[in-house]
């Protein structure tokens, strides 16, 4: 970029994506203009901007019109490093025609998966962000995402006429998000035991399908102790805006929200991400899990899953208005995310597989299959009493009616359809309710059966159920676990000797710092950091990250040089800062 190409760049979440159009604005003549589609992420990324010595601004809806121009007038004036504006205030004729009287350094379009139809995030004006390759020609344009299949890199390239361009995609692995996907049985009861057992009092974000669901699980946890607020477009915008800043500006609280929630959060500490609901596909999954343990600390990704989500799912999928086309992709992903689901090898492998990338070892040691390996059986004779199931009561019926039928459950709506007079009535009593209801969910994720768009709830065969029913094809499934056999935490965040040895090293872990939570000193520096955020009115983080704060904690350094070598401690950081950090570690050793 500093040489004026345009490109595109793949980099999760907590990748440094920011740097690569960052580093060439300051290098190049101009000013860079940061395409953004969030306000609370332009806010957050330019006060980090500011505490850092560069000249930044945001242009938005939040500004008042005298605010607006005198940005304007600073642009213009080349005082300006980097400003961030929205699509929609872009694309507007008056800010077209003040850029075209700008220098401009490059256009840096953030969050580019917006633009693609096939993906997870769609925003109609990010398609007419193309106007920037005719209106500017020859000012460079860097389009970024931190998740996008082979098929939303080609749809970025082409609208955003990026054809030519090179594609930089670095690892989508993050080593240090362990994924967990669950049974799921009694979702709050069981997010409860989650965030209570191994993340209390910590940061995390809770994903649920519907607003009142959100509301409902916010009250639950709420009611558990646990500070959670509820965020969705049906709340007023200054609720809204009042529980996001509670979220990025204090320590533990627990957001639960829809997915309007969390793109460009820029909140380094979230240590979990829970859905109570299946994703749409993978890329949404991995966009949504990203944002947990951006600073590279140990994270979780934990889901609870089961048969009603796939067909919710695809009924929401067959019920859609999108044409055929987009249908069928959209099929395509969840099948891939159920598949991700039922998987019984590494869930780490099949993500990265995903998105075309060829991990280097088949065990990734941190999700709960390579943790606690699941047992496979042979399920083929009950995967074909089931399906039997399923074609004698006419492929007319949901889960809970077949396994009446099989575990021979005479019901008054068995009876009354005379169910329990076929030859498949009471086949299948070897197994409990439970059971069945994993084994169906499974031949459903296999791909066997398929949610009947026409009848809600009700299974029918595919043409794969015909080779398994002929005995032509084995069924291997998994055992359900009795209980969940991952790492827990205690309150104070530390982690069993277990898991030490098992789970790689986090970056931070890596790097010689270790978790400091009972140290006075740690205590001091973070209600110092508190109350320089409070005065300033910014995210703590935009301080110092907590990484920072436990290397000071860890190495106590007592000189300026010394506190120079601690990671996230800059020239500006030190000349602001030093003298106050230094300060507070004498006090800790006195």
């Amino acid at each position: 970029m500093t040489d004026g190409g345009d490109c595109l760049v793949l980099m999760p979440t907590g990748g440094g994506k920011s740097l690569c159009y960052q580093l060439p604005s300051l290098l190049r003549d101009g000013c860079g203009i940061v395409v953004s589609p969030l306000i609370a992420l332009m806010r957050d990324q330019v006060e980090g901007l500011l505490d850092t010595g560069v000249k930044a601004a945001v242009l938005n809806s939040s500004l008042s019109w005298e605010e607006a121009s005198a940005i304007e007038q600073r642009l213009l004036a080349g005082d300006l490093d980097l400003l961030y504006i929205a699509p929609e205030r872009l694309l507007t004729p008056r800010c077209l025609e003040l850029l075209s009287r700008a220098r401009l350094a490059l256009f840096a379009i953030d969050e580019a998966h917006c633009v693609s139809q096939w993906g997870h995030d769609f925003r109609p004006e990010y398609i007419k962000l193309s106007i920037l390759a005719e209106r500017f020609p020859t000012v460079p344009r860097i389009a970024l995402t931190a998740t996008a299949d082979e098929l939303t890199r080609s749809e970025i390239v082409s609208r955003l006429k990026l054809d030519g361009a090179p594609r930089f995609v670095a690892s989508f692995d993050r080593p240090n998000i362990r994924y967990e996907i669950i049974e799921k049985q009694n979702a709050k009861s069981q997010l409860q035991t989650f965030i209570a057992e191994r993340h209390a009092g910590e940061a995390g974000i809770v994903y649920c399908l519907s607003r009142a669901k959100v509301d409902e699980t916010a009250a639950s946890l709420a009611s558990a102790g646990i500070p959670a607020l509820a965020y969705h477009a049906g709340l007023n915008a200054a609720v809204r805006a009042r529980h996001q800043d509670r979220f990025i500006n204090e320590d533990g609280v627990v957001i639960v929200a829809t997915i309007a929630f969390g793109m460009g959060i820029d909140k380094p500490d979230v240590r979990f991400v829970a859905h109570l609901d299946l994703p749409k596909s993978i890329e949404a999954y991995y966009q949504e899990t990203g944002r947990a343990g951006r600073d590279g600390k140990p994270a979780d990704a934990w889901m609870t899953y089961g048969l009603a989500d796939i067909v919710q799912q695809r009924r929401m999928i067959d019920q859609s208005t999108g044409k055929d086309a987009y249908k069928r992709v959209s099929a395509g992903k969840l099948d891939a995310l159920v598949g991700l689901c039922e998987t019984a090898g590494c869930r780490r492998l099949r993500v990265l597989e995903y998105f075309g990338e060829a991990p280097g070892q088949p065990n990734c040691g941190n999700c709960d299959n390579c943790l606690s390996p699941p047992r496979v059986w042979d399920g083929t004779i009950v995967a074909q009493k089931a399906l039997s199931c399923v074609y004698r009561t006419g492929q007319r019926f949901g889960a809970g009616h077949l396994i009446d039928v099989l575990i021979g459950n005479s019901t008054d709506r068995v009876a009354q359809l005379s169910h329990d007079q076929l030859s498949v009535f009471g086949v299948g009593a070897e197994l409990n309710e439970k059971q069945w209801r994993t084994v169906i969910r499974q031949l459903v994720g296999l791909g066997h059966l398929q949610p009947d768009s026409e009848a809600f709830g009700a299974l029918k065969l595919t043409e794969s159920a015909r080779s398994v029913l002929k005995g032509e094809r084995k069924v291997m499934l998994r055992e359900q676990a009795a209980a969940s056999a991952t790492r827990k935490r205690t309150t104070k965040g530390k982690t069993s000797k277990r898991d030490s040895t098992s789970a790689p090293a986090s970056p931070a872990v890596a790097g010689g710092y270790k978790k400091l939570s009972d140290s006075n000193l740690l205590s001091a520096l973070r209600s110092w950091r508190t109350s320089i955020a409070k005065q300033r009115k910014v995210p703590a983080y935009v301080i110092l990250h907590d990484a920072t704060l436990e290397g000071i904690a860890s190495s106590r350094p007592t000189t300026h040089d010394q506190l120079r070598t601690v990671a996230g401690i800059g020239d500006k950081k030190l000349e602001r800062y030093g003298d106050v950090l230094l300060s507070l570690v004498r006090s800790a050793a006195s």
